[in-house]
């Protein structure tokens, strides 16, 4: 004969109810608050959706997130998901408290991160490197043939109705060849940077005939000479080796900024540089704006020191007008900042960024990691 069940006053019934709540209410505050500055897509969000895991709060509007928004909604997060245009520094750092554990960036590139007061505290740092080397390859060559093809000034004869005017001429409209030809057997692809990103632009310049790599690196690391004589005769090239920046300036046709942003790269590409370079040789910056002066740049497509640009990415986007320097001279193609804009691509990183975040909240070992 089972035991009755002990008479509980409606009063204590009360009681156990407010206690059962106060613990679920509870066992919600401790779950991990993750803030997430951009809607990431339908893929990354997927990854977050589970209400008993985590607690999401994230900026609801179509645009980039303001920051007194961040700093209101911080406190108390363990995670922190970022995009390029979100600045994190101390004062969001001290706003988010002691619970931070990770912030995570939508990029490769971390100059809107501050990078060294995240570390000092003991935060991690997740970025989505790897993921948006094809797609930025694809926009190097894309841009080194439509700078050298003169795409831009011969499309604008053709939107403005102009082509009528122009009758055909054995040389109207030419420009230098990307790769080797009878009369240019040698064509030399240089690179200030080179990198993952640097080297599938190069796998994908061997189709056209390129016959010869320069490239500069980091000046605090070593030549790796094995590495390049390998990647030379998978490729097979007649050349492949490192330089200093005045013979890649004076030796290369083509020149593909692809380094890292940052003071010591600041205006790399500067009007010494430019001066060196060859009357037919073409420049090319799908890296970051602060690489390439845009004045000498300008100066230099103006005098003609050389024969044009491709430029992805200026220093001080997205304030680029109709009257900049760059976007008055018909022979520098000037698109906004669309290297890694591809369907694929922006869901991949999106989804890494939420893995970064995740994994590090769940003690796992973050797949992309950026370790100073």
């Amino acid at each position: 004969m089972s035991t009755p069940a002990p008479f509980v006053q409606p009063s204590d019934k009360s009681n156990i109810r407010a206690n059962r709540l106060t613990t679920i209410f509870s066992h919600l505050r401790t779950r991990p608050k993750i803030v997430i500055t951009r809607y990431l897509g339908p893929e990354a969000s997927a990854l977050v959706t589970h209400k008993h895991s985590y607690e999401v709060v994230q900026w609801p509007e179509d645009r980039s997130c303001e920051r007194d928004w961040i700093i209101k909604n911080v406190p108390g997060a363990s995670a922190l998901v970022v995009t390029v245009v979100d600045k994190i520094d101390a004062e969001v750092l001290d706003a988010a408290g002691d619970s931070l554990r990770v912030v995570s960036t939508m990029s490769v590139g971390y100059e809107h991160l501050d990078v060294h007061a995240i570390a000092s505290r003991g935060i991690k740092i997740g970025y989505t490197p790897e993921v948006l080397t094809d797609a930025v390859a694809d926009i190097a060559v894309m841009l080194a043939l439509m700078a050298g093809r003169n795409v831009r000034e011969t499309m604008q004869i053709v939107d403005q109705g102009r082509w009528p005017d122009f009758s055909w001429a054995p040389f109207l409209f030419c420009g230098p060849q990307l790769g080797s030809s009878p009369v240019s057997p040698k064509r030399i692809a240089g690179f200030i940077g080179f990198g993952r990103i640097s080297q599938a632009t190069l796998a994908r310049l061997i189709p056209f005939g390129v016959t010869g790599c320069l490239y500069t690196g980091n000046p605090q690391s070593e030549p790796n000479i094995d590495r390049d004589e390998a990647l030379r005769q998978k490729l097979g090239l007649e050349t492949l080796r490192r330089v200093d920046l005045d013979e890649l300036a004076r030796e290369s046709d083509t020149i593909f900024v692809l380094a890292p942003g940052g003071p010591s790269t600041y205006h790399i590409v500067d009007e010494t540089f430019l001066r060196k370079m060859k009357k037919t040789s073409i420049l090319v910056n799908a890296a970051r704006g602060s690489l390439v002066d845009s004045d000498a740049l300008a100066k230099a497509l103006r005098e003609k020191w050389i024969w044009g640009a491709g430029i992805d990415v200026v220093e001080g986007e997205p304030n680029v007008a109709h009257d900049h320097p760059l976007v008055k001279e018909p022979r520098c193609v000037v698109i906004p900042h669309i290297g890694s804009a591809t369907t694929e691509t922006r869901v991949g990183m999106a989804t890494l960024a939420i893995e970064n975040a995740i994994a590090t909240l769940t003690n796992q070992p973050m797949p992309k990691e950026l370790r100073l």
